[in-house]
């Protein structure tokens, strides 16, 4: 649907006005349909990206500071997150064993068996994106990388 419709605005200071409302509103669509998905499992889409970010480094640690620069919430605050993930059963935190200050997060098996859970439940919010072929797909993907520099 076309953006003027959806938000009933007929016309935009410019074009680049237009594109900052449409990431906007893109990405608040996207988010509702995550949150919806997600709903059932307990976890955030915030608590969701550090599991991710645990598995791919499984069955390795990460530190907190490794997680918050590679999340994609920078806003976001790894420690409180990693937090509710522990409460829940699905990280654990170790002491480093190169500095004992410090501490590793580790993903647990049942934070894995609900990213495998997840994982179709991501599928199909995937596939919500199939009104644009796979081309298409590949070019948006390209100019988002080029606006962000």
């Amino acid at each position: 649907m076309k953006l003027e419709l959806e938000i009933d605005q007929k016309t935009f200071d410019s074009e680049y006005h237009k594109l900052s409302v449409n990431l906007i509103r893109t990405f608040h669509w996207l988010n509702e349909k995550i949150a919806v998905a997600f709903k059932s499992s307990g976890i955030t889409s915030q608590q969701y990206n550090i599991l991710r970010i645990l598995r791919g480094q499984y069955p390795n640690p990460c530190s907190i500071k490794r997680l918050r620069d590679r999340m994609l919430d920078k806003q976001s605050d790894a420690s409180r997150l990693v937090q509710r993930l522990v409460q829940k059963g699905l990280a654990k935190r170790e002491e480093c064993q190169n500095d004992r200050r410090k501490m590793d997060v580790v993903i647990t098996q049942k934070g894995l068996d609900l990213l495998g859970y997840l994982d179709q439940k991501t599928k199909d919010i995937d596939a919500s994106l199939s009104n644009l072929s796979l081309d298409e797909a590949h070019t948006l993907n390209e100019m988002l990388d080029k606006l962000r520099g």
